[in-house]
């Protein structure tokens, strides 16, 4: 496969012994702590930032289908977040194939600059964005980590990013570096567009599964609190500030709403079997067919 590839294109990943270095496994901190079943409160959160990101959302505006078929969009992200974090060595030809699936994505964003999804800043901003929601999300709903943890996690998380081509430097070296940089970017870089509403319309009223389809009387039953508990999750999230550009109403009986989510999440502690919180073991076997048939089904 890298005879394929231009020199350049190579450069941007690690070699074989690199690779045997930066992949994850039992005993990480990546391992233990990113596939928690309380962090499914999350995603809109990482979602919400990444379209907030004029290159980021104008593609995502421009060649996703998030709308019509939601679900199969989020099971995709996960099936690359769990090769990418359980899959050993098969993440760096994960990493591989993601850079290839957004090699043709370009255009015009919305303030008539052109833009290209493989922009380092932008393709580095969507890996920070993952990076960010386990240490909030595990703050907010499971068990906050320990600044020990959180340093650790870090370097685990940003060797992640070198294989699936971030590049070294684009995002900075240390923990107290990354929160200068998010600050900043999100002080500086982020604002509202027509996708972040398309994604919060998306998610108020989300379309049901696809597969298997749910009959309309369940799904009419189950919509309301899924649709709550996502959008109180992702949104409850977002710095205030952010959630102001981002043109979104957040009342006060939403924070409070939004407390009581986390308070309760949180006070799983105790009780929650040791398989959901880690579960990601378990979801690579189980969606190991539909892997195979998808996007990154043909890994060399």
């Amino acid at each position: 496969m890298a005879e394929g590839r231009s020199s350049s294109e190579r450069a941007l990943f690690p070699d074989e012994a690199e690779i045997d270095r930066l992949i994850v496994g039992p005993g990480s901190i990546t391992w233990e702590l990113s596939s928690d079943v309380r962090l499914f409160l999350a995603p809109l959160y990482a979602l919400l930032l990444q379209v907030a990101h004029p290159t980021v959302g104008a593609g995502v505006r421009d060649y996703s289908d998030f709308e019509h078929r939601p679900w199969e969009r989020l099971l995709r992200t996960l099936d690359y977040l769990v090769l990418l974090q359980y899959g050993g060595r098969e993440a760096a030809a994960v990493g591989r194939r993601l850079r290839e699936l957004h090699g043709h994505m370009k255009g015009t964003r919305a303030d008539g600059r052109p833009y290209h999804a493989l922009e380092p800043g932008a393709y580095a901003w969507v890996h920070a964005t993952l990076l960010e929601t386990y240490v909030r999300a595990h703050e907010h709903f499971a068990r906050p980590m320990t600044r020990a943890q959180v340093e650790r996690f870090y370097a685990e998380y940003t060797g992640l990013g070198r294989l699936v081509g971030v590049r070294q430097g684009d995002l900075p070296e240390t923990w107290d570096g990354f929160r200068a940089y998010f600050e900043y970017m999100v002080g500086q870089e982020l604002g509202h567009n027509e996708t972040v509403d398309r994604v919060l319309a998306a998610a108020r009223r989300p379309a049901p599964p696809e597969v298997p389809p749910m009959p309309s009387i369940l799904w009419s039953a189950l919509r309301r609190p899924a649709a709550s508990l996502s959008y109180l999750g992702g949104v409850g999230l977002l710095p205030g500030a952010l959630r102001e550009r981002l043109r979104i109403r957040w009342t006060r009986r939403e924070e409070r709403e939004f407390r009581a989510l986390a308070a309760g999440s949180r006070a799983l502690e105790p009780v929650l079997p040791a398989a959901m919180r880690a579960l990601g073991p378990s979801q690579l076997r189980w969606r190991r067919r539909a892997i195979a048939r998808g996007p990154f089904g043909h890994l060399s």
